[in-house]
């Protein structure tokens, strides 16, 4: 773990490491990923069989194997805790209902030159989530994928998630149920973006690819754009706590390793204008280390990646560092975080205030947890409806309507060398 001040005199130069650090896949990752995927095009269902055993061990010998029912989610459902039932139950209906509201209006309007103009919004046919099942399952990551398709009004959604030693997690199960999944594949890693993109004859192609993943999953997404629409490439979890003297030191510390315990090279930063308060946290951390059953993760992330960053005035200097940083998590734990919020224009997601911690976002809040990581904030959004649907513009015109714009695109066609442009409209002009 690194602390640098703003008073530093090499300030500059070591914040500016800090953000042009990269923890993402190396060249190593992305040609053993293009050698799976070239393997996975080719080799189909026989590829995904010797992947999976080799990765996974397990065995994908019948229909059994393969696939987990609609009837095995519900009885997952039925026989998980209640509590962990009701908990999920909140979770989707509030996800459901904030990303209901993000469903987009088609237009459809006459312009003054009697032009009309419009665009109609459509679901995709079919749209691939991946759900992790390695160092961590997670339904949390099922519910923020499907439910956002299903309320786009995707037909086909598929589930692919490895099963290793063929164990499926009983609450990735139930969130399937929630979320009405009835296709879910026990197979994981890129292969199964390969076989979700290229098509097998078991697992037939869809439109859209999203949702999180290792190394693997991300560079797979990332080579496979074009052949499909992903959500994002998404890197190591992160997340920045912008913090003042007046939190509690153990909350703040509690923060930071939310996201330190996902992996170890996950990202936590603080920024704080009290060096005794940014003591007292790091004192907390070490303790909850200890304390943590991922103790070993979050460590690892925070020795290594963690950075606590002194400042003078938290509303003079955060701004420009927190949009320098665009991380996918921003917490702002000040008395009046509206202010600082209006200043920031590049971060995945903000949590206003000292009652809202991160965590809180990750399951029940509403909004998408799928969120761009590495500084893509800087120009891309979280996961909603619209990463499941397409925009078709249309146009429509009569003989005064084309007697109005069509001689100015003639001239425009004719200057950029294209006759038949011009063509095209000045037969219909005579």
């Amino acid at each position: 773990m690194q602390q640098i001040s703003t008073l530093d005199p090499d300030f500059e130069q070591r914040f500016k490491r800090v953000v042009e650090a990269r923890r993402e896949a190396d060249s190593d990752v992305a040609g053993q990923v293009l050698d799976i995927l070239r393997t996975v095009k080719t080799g189909g269902d026989d590829a995904l069989v010797q992947y999976t055993q080799r990765y996974d061990g397990y065995s994908l010998i019948d229909d059994a194997d393969w696939k987990v029912t609609a009837e095995r989610c519900r009885e997952a459902y039925e026989q998980i805790e209640q509590e962990q039932r009701e908990a999920l139950d909140l979770a989707a209906s509030r996800i459901r209902a904030y990303h209901e509201a993000q469903l987009p209006e088609n237009r459809d309007f006459t312009d003054e030159a009697g032009v009309r103009l419009g665009a109609i919004w459509r679901p995709v046919d079919a749209a691939g989530l991946y759900v992790p099942g390695g160092r961590a399952a997670y339904p949390s990551s099922l519910l923020m994928n499907a439910i956002p398709a299903r309320v786009a009004g995707v037909e086909r959604v598929v589930v692919v998630t490895p099963t290793p030693k063929g164990k499926s997690n009983p609450l990735v199960l139930a969130a399937a149920h929630i979320a009405g999944i009835d296709e879910i594949w026990r197979v994981g890693g890129a292969q199964a973006v390969g076989a979700l993109a290229y098509g097998t004859d078991k697992i037939k192609p869809v439109d859209v690819i999203t949702g999180p993943g290792n190394a693997y999953v991300a560079e797979a997404k990332r080579q496979l754009f074009g052949v499909v629409g992903i959500d994002m490439v998404a890197g190591p979890s992160e997340i920045l706590v912008v913090a003042d003297g007046k939190n509690d030191p153990d909350w703040i510390a509690a923060d930071l390793l939310s996201q330190a315990e996902h992996d170890p090279t996950s990202q936590s930063i603080l920024i704080t204008d009290d060096q005794g308060f940014a003591a007292q946290v790091r004192a907390c951390i070490d303790l909850q280390l200890t304390q943590l059953d991922t103790g070993k993760t979050a460590k690892a992330s925070w020795d290594d990646y963690g950075v606590i960053i002194i400042v003078n005035d938290i509303a003079e200097e955060a701004p420009a560092l927190i949009n320098r940083l665009a991380a996918e998590h921003l917490e702002l734990a000040i008395d009046e975080p509206e202010a600082l919020m209006r200043e920031v224009r590049h971060a995945g997601s903000i949590f206003l205030g000292r009652m809202t911690p991160e965590a809180v976002g990750d399951y029940v809040a509403g909004p998408n947890h799928v969120l761009p990581t590495g500084r893509r904030a800087r120009f891309s959004s979280g996961l909603s409806v619209l990463d499941f649907m397409k925009r078709t513009s249309f146009i429509g015109l009569d003989d005064a309507a084309l007697g109005k714009i069509g001689p100015a695109a003639v001239t425009l066609a004719h200057a950029e060398g294209l006759p038949a442009h011009a063509k095209s409209v000045e037969l219909r002009l005579k």
